[in-house]
Protein backbone atom coordinates (compact mmCIF):
# COMPACT_ATOMS: atom_id res chain seq x y z
CA UNK A 1 0.00 0.00 0.00
CA UNK A 2 1.25 3.46 -0.86
CA UNK A 3 0.59 6.41 1.39
CA UNK A 4 -1.13 8.24 -1.47
CA UNK A 5 -3.89 5.61 -1.29
CA UNK A 6 -5.25 7.64 1.63
CA UNK A 7 -6.90 11.04 1.38
CA UNK A 8 -8.28 11.07 4.91
CA UNK A 9 -10.16 13.71 6.82
CA UNK A 10 -7.53 14.33 9.47
CA UNK A 11 -10.15 14.83 12.16
CA UNK A 12 -11.19 11.21 11.67
CA UNK A 13 -9.43 8.81 14.01
CA UNK A 14 -6.50 6.67 12.90
CA UNK A 15 -8.78 3.81 13.97
CA UNK A 16 -11.07 4.65 11.04
CA UNK A 17 -8.20 3.95 8.64
CA UNK A 18 -7.35 0.76 10.53
CA UNK A 19 -10.93 -0.50 10.23
CA UNK A 20 -11.09 0.41 6.56
CA UNK A 21 -7.91 -1.55 5.80
CA UNK A 22 -8.99 -4.49 7.95
CA UNK A 23 -12.16 -4.70 5.87
CA UNK A 24 -10.39 -4.15 2.55
CA UNK A 25 -7.76 -6.77 3.26
CA UNK A 26 -10.06 -9.17 5.12
CA UNK A 27 -7.91 -9.09 8.26
CA UNK A 28 -9.97 -10.35 11.24
CA UNK A 29 -9.87 -8.44 14.50
CA UNK A 30 -8.43 -11.51 16.21
CA UNK A 31 -5.36 -11.44 13.96
CA UNK A 32 -4.54 -7.78 14.55
CA UNK A 33 -5.40 -8.03 18.26
CA UNK A 34 -3.02 -10.97 18.67
CA UNK A 35 -0.21 -9.08 17.01
CA UNK A 36 -0.87 -6.04 19.16
CA UNK A 37 -0.49 -8.03 22.35
CA UNK A 38 -2.95 -10.89 22.44
CA UNK A 39 -5.95 -8.96 23.71
CA UNK A 40 -8.60 -6.80 22.08
CA UNK A 41 -8.22 -3.95 24.55
CA UNK A 42 -5.46 -2.29 22.54
CA UNK A 43 -7.44 -2.62 19.32
CA UNK A 44 -10.57 -1.28 21.04
CA UNK A 45 -8.54 1.69 22.27
CA UNK A 46 -7.25 2.43 18.77
CA UNK A 47 -10.73 2.21 17.27
CA UNK A 48 -12.17 4.48 19.97
CA UNK A 49 -9.41 7.06 19.55
CA UNK A 50 -8.40 6.79 23.20
CA UNK A 51 -5.23 4.73 22.58
CA UNK A 52 -2.56 6.61 20.62
CA UNK A 53 -0.36 4.94 18.06
CA UNK A 54 3.21 4.70 19.31
CA UNK A 55 6.26 3.35 17.48
CA UNK A 56 5.63 -0.28 18.47
CA UNK A 57 1.98 -0.15 17.40
CA UNK A 58 2.85 1.71 14.19
CA UNK A 59 5.28 -1.05 13.23
CA UNK A 60 2.72 -3.79 13.89
CA UNK A 61 -0.02 -2.01 11.93
CA UNK A 62 2.39 -1.41 9.06
CA UNK A 63 3.35 -5.10 8.92
CA UNK A 64 -0.25 -6.28 9.18
CA UNK A 65 -2.22 -3.76 7.12
CA UNK A 66 0.34 -1.82 5.09
CA UNK A 67 1.65 1.72 5.06
CA UNK A 68 4.92 2.74 6.62
CA UNK A 69 5.35 3.11 10.37
CA UNK A 70 6.05 6.78 9.71
CA UNK A 71 2.70 7.12 7.95
CA UNK A 72 0.83 5.80 10.98
CA UNK A 73 2.76 7.98 13.40
CA UNK A 74 2.00 11.00 11.22
CA UNK A 75 -1.63 9.93 11.06
CA UNK A 76 -1.72 9.98 14.87
CA UNK A 77 0.07 13.32 15.11
CA UNK A 78 -2.30 14.99 12.65
CA UNK A 79 -5.30 13.62 14.49
CA UNK A 80 -3.95 14.80 17.85
CA UNK A 81 -3.46 18.29 16.46
CA UNK A 82 -6.97 18.38 15.00
CA UNK A 83 -8.40 17.15 18.29
CA UNK A 84 -6.47 19.79 20.22
CA UNK A 85 -7.83 22.49 17.90
CA UNK A 86 -11.37 21.21 18.46
CA UNK A 87 -10.88 21.34 22.23
CA UNK A 88 -9.50 24.88 22.04
CA UNK A 89 -12.45 26.03 19.93
CA UNK A 90 -14.98 25.05 22.58
CA UNK A 91 -16.19 27.99 24.62
CA UNK A 92 -17.11 27.96 28.33
CA UNK A 93 -20.85 27.39 27.77
CA UNK A 94 -20.34 24.48 25.39
CA UNK A 95 -17.65 23.07 27.65
CA UNK A 96 -20.06 23.02 30.58
CA UNK A 97 -22.72 21.36 28.42
CA UNK A 98 -20.32 18.65 27.31
CA UNK A 99 -19.19 17.88 30.82
CA UNK A 100 -22.75 17.88 32.15
CA UNK A 101 -24.59 15.94 29.43
CA UNK A 102 -21.93 13.73 27.86
CA UNK A 103 -20.51 11.06 30.18
CA UNK A 104 -16.89 9.99 30.12
CA UNK A 105 -16.22 6.44 28.86
CA UNK A 106 -13.99 5.85 31.88
CA UNK A 107 -15.85 5.06 35.13
CA UNK A 108 -12.91 6.44 37.10
CA UNK A 109 -13.30 9.90 35.55
CA UNK A 110 -17.08 10.23 35.48
CA UNK A 111 -18.42 13.20 37.34
CA UNK A 112 -17.47 16.84 37.08
CA UNK A 113 -13.73 17.39 36.50
CA UNK A 114 -11.97 20.54 37.61
CA UNK A 115 -8.81 22.51 36.97
CA UNK A 116 -6.31 21.02 34.55
CA UNK A 117 -8.50 17.92 34.08
CA UNK A 118 -11.19 19.85 32.21
CA UNK A 119 -9.39 20.02 28.85
CA UNK A 120 -8.32 16.39 29.12
CA UNK A 121 -11.87 15.25 29.84
CA UNK A 122 -13.27 17.30 26.97
CA UNK A 123 -10.67 15.71 24.71
CA UNK A 124 -11.61 12.20 25.85
CA UNK A 125 -15.28 12.82 25.14
CA UNK A 126 -14.68 14.24 21.67
CA UNK A 127 -12.45 11.29 20.77
CA UNK A 128 -14.72 8.58 22.16
CA UNK A 129 -17.93 9.87 20.58
CA UNK A 130 -16.10 10.94 17.41
CA UNK A 131 -17.60 14.43 17.49
CA UNK A 132 -16.17 17.95 17.51
CA UNK A 133 -18.63 19.49 19.95
CA UNK A 134 -21.91 19.27 21.80
CA UNK A 135 -24.05 19.95 18.72
CA UNK A 136 -22.46 17.08 16.82
CA UNK A 137 -23.07 14.82 19.82
CA UNK A 138 -26.73 15.87 19.95
CA UNK A 139 -27.11 15.25 16.23
CA UNK A 140 -25.51 11.83 16.37
CA UNK A 141 -26.95 10.51 19.64
CA UNK A 142 -29.41 12.94 21.15
CA UNK A 143 -31.68 12.93 18.11
CA UNK A 144 -31.94 9.16 17.92
CA UNK A 145 -32.73 9.00 21.64
CA UNK A 146 -35.31 11.77 21.29
CA UNK A 147 -36.85 10.00 18.29
CA UNK A 148 -37.19 6.82 20.34
CA UNK A 149 -38.91 8.71 23.10
CA UNK A 150 -41.17 10.52 20.67
CA UNK A 151 -42.37 7.13 19.46
CA UNK A 152 -43.09 6.09 23.02
CA UNK A 153 -43.48 8.49 25.94
CA UNK A 154 -41.88 11.25 27.96
CA UNK A 155 -41.79 9.25 31.19
CA UNK A 156 -38.47 7.45 30.75
CA UNK A 157 -36.15 7.14 33.69
CA UNK A 158 -33.00 6.60 31.64
CA UNK A 159 -30.51 9.41 31.33
CA UNK A 160 -29.67 10.52 27.80
CA UNK A 161 -25.94 10.50 28.49
CA UNK A 162 -25.96 6.97 29.91
CA UNK A 163 -27.90 5.68 26.91
CA UNK A 164 -25.51 7.36 24.46
CA UNK A 165 -22.52 5.91 26.34
CA UNK A 166 -23.96 2.40 26.05
CA UNK A 167 -24.88 2.89 22.40
CA UNK A 168 -21.45 4.26 21.47
CA UNK A 169 -19.65 1.44 23.27
CA UNK A 170 -21.77 -0.99 21.27
CA UNK A 171 -20.94 0.75 18.00
CA UNK A 172 -17.21 0.60 18.66
CA UNK A 173 -17.36 -3.09 19.48
CA UNK A 174 -19.52 -3.80 16.44
CA UNK A 175 -17.02 -2.04 14.20
CA UNK A 176 -14.33 -4.65 14.87
CA UNK A 177 -16.67 -7.59 14.27
CA UNK A 178 -16.29 -8.94 10.75
CA UNK A 179 -19.60 -9.57 8.99
CA UNK A 180 -20.85 -10.55 5.57
CA UNK A 181 -23.03 -7.96 3.78
CA UNK A 182 -26.53 -7.44 5.15
CA UNK A 183 -28.81 -10.18 3.79
CA UNK A 184 -32.40 -9.94 5.10
CA UNK A 185 -33.63 -12.92 3.09
CA UNK A 186 -30.91 -15.16 4.49
CA UNK A 187 -31.64 -13.90 8.00
CA UNK A 188 -35.32 -14.81 7.70
CA UNK A 189 -34.37 -18.27 6.44
CA UNK A 190 -32.01 -18.75 9.38
CA UNK A 191 -34.41 -17.86 12.20
CA UNK A 192 -35.25 -21.50 12.97
CA UNK A 193 -31.58 -22.46 13.32
CA UNK A 194 -30.92 -19.37 15.44
CA UNK A 195 -33.87 -20.31 17.66
CA UNK A 196 -32.38 -23.76 18.29
CA UNK A 197 -29.31 -22.12 19.81
CA UNK A 198 -31.48 -21.30 22.83
CA UNK A 199 -31.13 -24.96 23.81
CA UNK A 200 -27.46 -24.37 24.67
CA UNK A 201 -27.13 -23.60 28.36
CA UNK A 202 -23.69 -22.03 28.76
CA UNK A 203 -23.00 -18.45 27.54
CA UNK A 204 -19.45 -19.51 26.68
CA UNK A 205 -20.89 -21.89 24.09
CA UNK A 206 -23.94 -20.05 22.82
CA UNK A 207 -22.61 -16.50 22.36
CA UNK A 208 -19.82 -17.45 19.91
CA UNK A 209 -22.26 -19.55 17.85
CA UNK A 210 -24.88 -16.82 17.88
CA UNK A 211 -22.42 -14.10 16.90
CA UNK A 212 -21.12 -16.25 14.05
CA UNK A 213 -24.62 -17.05 12.78
CA UNK A 214 -25.64 -13.40 12.76
CA UNK A 215 -22.35 -12.26 11.20
CA UNK A 216 -23.10 -14.40 8.14
CA UNK A 217 -26.17 -12.25 7.44
CA UNK A 218 -24.58 -8.87 8.12
CA UNK A 219 -25.45 -8.38 11.80
CA UNK A 220 -22.76 -7.65 14.40
CA UNK A 221 -23.97 -8.97 17.76
CA UNK A 222 -22.68 -7.04 20.77
CA UNK A 223 -23.43 -7.75 24.43
CA UNK A 224 -22.45 -4.82 26.64
CA UNK A 225 -23.51 -4.14 30.20
CA UNK A 226 -25.63 -1.00 30.51
CA UNK A 227 -24.06 1.77 32.63
CA UNK A 228 -25.84 3.24 35.60
CA UNK A 229 -28.79 5.34 34.47
CA UNK A 230 -29.40 3.32 31.30
CA UNK A 231 -32.42 1.03 31.44
CA UNK A 232 -32.10 -0.23 27.90
CA UNK A 233 -32.29 -3.94 27.23
CA UNK A 234 -31.62 -3.84 23.50
CA UNK A 235 -30.87 -1.58 20.55
CA UNK A 236 -30.49 -1.94 16.82
CA UNK A 237 -29.18 0.35 14.11
CA UNK A 238 -27.39 0.14 10.78
CA UNK A 239 -23.76 1.21 10.93
CA UNK A 240 -23.64 1.23 7.14
CA UNK A 241 -25.78 0.04 4.27
CA UNK A 242 -24.22 -3.42 4.55
CA UNK A 243 -23.79 -3.81 8.30
CA UNK A 244 -26.21 -3.73 11.22
CA UNK A 245 -25.55 -3.69 14.94
CA UNK A 246 -27.67 -5.63 17.42
CA UNK A 247 -26.81 -4.54 20.96
CA UNK A 248 -27.98 -6.35 24.10
CA UNK A 249 -27.38 -5.40 27.72
CA UNK A 250 -28.61 -8.62 29.38
CA UNK A 251 -30.25 -6.33 31.91
CA UNK A 252 -32.52 -9.21 32.88
CA UNK A 253 -30.45 -12.34 32.97
CA UNK A 254 -33.17 -14.92 32.22
CA UNK A 255 -33.06 -16.83 28.95
CA UNK A 256 -36.62 -15.89 27.96
CA UNK A 257 -35.84 -12.17 28.20
CA UNK A 258 -32.51 -12.53 26.37
CA UNK A 259 -33.99 -14.40 23.41
CA UNK A 260 -37.15 -12.35 23.15
CA UNK A 261 -35.07 -9.15 23.10
CA UNK A 262 -32.78 -10.63 20.46
CA UNK A 263 -35.70 -11.54 18.20
CA UNK A 264 -37.36 -8.18 18.90
CA UNK A 265 -34.27 -6.31 17.67
CA UNK A 266 -34.01 -8.57 14.62
CA UNK A 267 -37.62 -7.65 13.94
CA UNK A 268 -36.71 -3.96 13.96
CA UNK A 269 -33.87 -4.57 11.50
CA UNK A 270 -36.04 -6.59 9.12
CA UNK A 271 -39.24 -4.56 9.40
CA UNK A 272 -38.22 -0.97 10.02
CA UNK A 273 -35.22 -0.26 7.83
CA UNK A 274 -32.40 2.04 8.85
CA UNK A 275 -34.01 3.66 11.90
CA UNK A 276 -32.34 3.45 15.30
CA UNK A 277 -34.28 1.63 18.00
CA UNK A 278 -33.41 1.74 21.69
CA UNK A 279 -35.73 -0.49 23.68
CA UNK A 280 -36.07 0.35 27.33
CA UNK A 281 -37.99 -1.15 30.20
CA UNK A 282 -41.59 0.01 30.55
CA UNK A 283 -41.95 1.36 27.00
CA UNK A 284 -45.53 1.68 25.74
CA UNK A 285 -46.30 -0.49 22.70
CA UNK A 286 -46.58 1.78 19.67
CA UNK A 287 -46.82 0.54 16.08
CA UNK A 288 -43.10 -0.13 15.74
CA UNK A 289 -42.85 -1.95 19.06
CA UNK A 290 -46.02 -3.94 18.41
CA UNK A 291 -44.64 -5.17 15.11
CA UNK A 292 -41.27 -6.08 16.62
CA UNK A 293 -43.00 -7.83 19.54
CA UNK A 294 -45.19 -9.83 17.17
CA UNK A 295 -42.13 -10.79 15.12
CA UNK A 296 -40.36 -12.00 18.28
CA UNK A 297 -43.42 -14.00 19.38
CA UNK A 298 -43.56 -15.71 15.99
CA UNK A 299 -39.86 -16.52 16.19
CA UNK A 300 -40.50 -18.40 19.44
CA UNK A 301 -43.95 -19.84 18.66
CA UNK A 302 -44.46 -20.02 14.87
CA UNK A 303 -47.93 -19.43 13.51
CA UNK A 304 -48.61 -23.10 12.75
CA UNK A 305 -48.00 -23.92 16.43
CA UNK A 306 -50.13 -21.12 17.83
CA UNK A 307 -53.25 -23.22 18.29
CA UNK A 308 -51.35 -25.93 20.16
CA UNK A 309 -49.74 -23.24 22.30
CA UNK A 310 -53.15 -21.81 23.20
CA UNK A 311 -54.27 -25.24 24.42
CA UNK A 312 -51.06 -26.02 26.31
CA UNK A 313 -51.59 -27.22 29.90
CA UNK A 314 -49.51 -25.02 32.18
CA UNK A 315 -47.46 -27.70 33.89
CA UNK A 316 -43.81 -28.75 33.81
CA UNK A 317 -44.06 -31.84 31.62
CA UNK A 318 -46.39 -30.26 29.04
CA UNK A 319 -44.20 -27.19 28.69
CA UNK A 320 -41.06 -29.29 28.26
CA UNK A 321 -42.69 -31.51 25.63
CA UNK A 322 -43.99 -28.49 23.74
CA UNK A 323 -40.61 -26.74 23.86
CA UNK A 324 -39.01 -29.88 22.40
CA UNK A 325 -41.51 -29.79 19.52
CA UNK A 326 -40.59 -26.14 18.87
CA UNK A 327 -36.85 -26.67 19.24
CA UNK A 328 -36.46 -23.98 21.91
CA UNK A 329 -35.51 -23.94 25.59
CA UNK A 330 -38.47 -24.40 27.98
CA UNK A 331 -37.86 -21.01 29.54
CA UNK A 332 -38.86 -19.29 26.30
CA UNK A 333 -42.23 -21.05 26.36
CA UNK A 334 -42.70 -20.09 30.00
CA UNK A 335 -41.92 -16.47 29.13
CA UNK A 336 -44.57 -16.48 26.41
CA UNK A 337 -47.14 -18.02 28.75
CA UNK A 338 -46.41 -15.28 31.26
CA UNK A 339 -46.30 -12.35 28.83
CA UNK A 340 -49.57 -13.37 27.23
CA UNK A 341 -51.27 -13.58 30.62
CA UNK A 342 -51.93 -17.32 30.45
CA UNK A 343 -50.07 -17.89 33.71
CA UNK A 344 -48.82 -15.55 36.42
CA UNK A 345 -45.25 -14.26 36.44
CA UNK A 346 -44.55 -16.28 39.57
CA UNK A 347 -45.24 -19.64 37.93
CA UNK A 348 -42.85 -22.14 36.27
CA UNK A 349 -39.82 -19.86 36.62
CA UNK A 350 -37.76 -22.90 37.59
CA UNK A 351 -37.84 -23.86 33.90
CA UNK A 352 -35.99 -20.70 32.95
CA UNK A 353 -32.21 -20.42 32.84
CA UNK A 354 -30.53 -17.50 34.55
CA UNK A 355 -27.18 -16.24 33.30
CA UNK A 356 -24.47 -14.85 35.57
CA UNK A 357 -22.68 -11.77 34.32
CA UNK A 358 -19.31 -13.34 35.16
CA UNK A 359 -20.12 -16.18 32.76
CA UNK A 360 -21.18 -13.69 30.12
CA UNK A 361 -17.91 -11.76 30.53
CA UNK A 362 -15.97 -15.00 30.19
CA UNK A 363 -17.82 -15.75 26.97
CA UNK A 364 -17.20 -12.25 25.62
CA UNK A 365 -13.49 -12.47 26.42
CA UNK A 366 -13.23 -15.53 24.18
CA UNK A 367 -14.88 -13.90 21.16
Amino acid sequence: MHNQDFKPDWFSKPGDSILSLMHRRAVPATVLADRLGGEREILRGLVSGLRPIDERIAKIISETLGGTPRFWLQRQENYDQALDRAVSAIGPDERDGLLKKVPSPSPATRGRPSGSNVAREIRVRLAFYNVNGIQAWKTRYGQCIDATRFRTSDSFESEDGAVSLWLRAGELEAEIISTAPWDPAKLREGISSIRRLSLIRQPTRVLPKLRKALATVGVALVVHKAPRGCRASGASRFLSRDKAMLLLSMRHKSDDHFWFTLFHELGHLLLHGDQTFIDEEGMPEDKFEAEANEFARRCIVPGDMERAFGQLPANRDSVIRFSVSLGVAPGLVVGQLQHRGIIGYERLNFLKRYYKWNDVEEALASL
